[in-house]
């Protein structure tokens, strides 16, 4: 299994760090040509989501990642991540989304809480994070905290608005790596 993880701006050297933990094999995204590499999946990290569709489109790789998601390519976006899957960016998921819903970074805050399909107890770090404020067609949420939508699946699909990669519990990481796992022996090839 080989997984790309967008390197534009944000986390994603804790996304890859969490991906080696588990033995899988990445690889970093940094221009058009790093995306002909084959690949099994996609994590897009947090950081700033408008920067991060900024140096997409600039490198025209906006295209080619939300065609090839269109396509069954599994994907994971955290925080900016899920902003840029949403409706209002790349358009991948049945979501819409409440920017810096939880305000500057001296608001970011820490909880554990259930989510669905995955666990009891899940580690939640939140930092200047969205929330989904509605789902609908086949986008499902997976968790709620204090009344929003912080964790949603579609399909191949997973979001979170908080950031599993800075907690050292993999159980977000290795349930993606489970649907990376069917998709790959059913439908999708790159």
């Amino acid at each position: 299994m080989k997984i790309a993880v967008l390197a534009l701006q944000g986390a994603f050297a804790e996304h890859e760090a969490m991906l080696r933990r588990l033995g899988v094999e990445t690889f970093l995204v940094r221009k058009s040509d790093h995306w002909l590499q084959h690949k099994d999946a996609l994590v897009i990290p947090g950081g700033e989501s408008t920067a991060q569709m900024k140096l997409l489109r600039e490198l025209h790789l906006e295209s080619a990642i939300r065609d090839d998601i269109l396509q069954g390519l599994p994907v994971f976006g955290t925080c900016a991540g899920l902003i840029l899957l949403s409706q209002s960016h790349l358009a991948t998921m049945d979501i819409e989304v409440c920017r810096n819903a939880y305000g500057r970074q001296l608001g970011s805050f820490h909880a554990v809480h259930h989510v669905e399909g995955i666990g009891l107890d899940i580690p939640m770090t939140f930092i200047r994070a969205p929330y989904i404020s509605r789902v609908f067609g086949k986008a499902r949420a997976m968790a709620s905290l204090d009344g929003r939508i912080v964790a949603a699946r579609q399909g191949n699909q997973l979001v979170t608005a908080f950031h599993p990669e800075l907690t050292d519990d993999l159980r977000l990481h290795e349930f993606f790596l489970q649907m990376v796992g069917r998709t790959v022996g059913d439908t999708y090839l790159s």
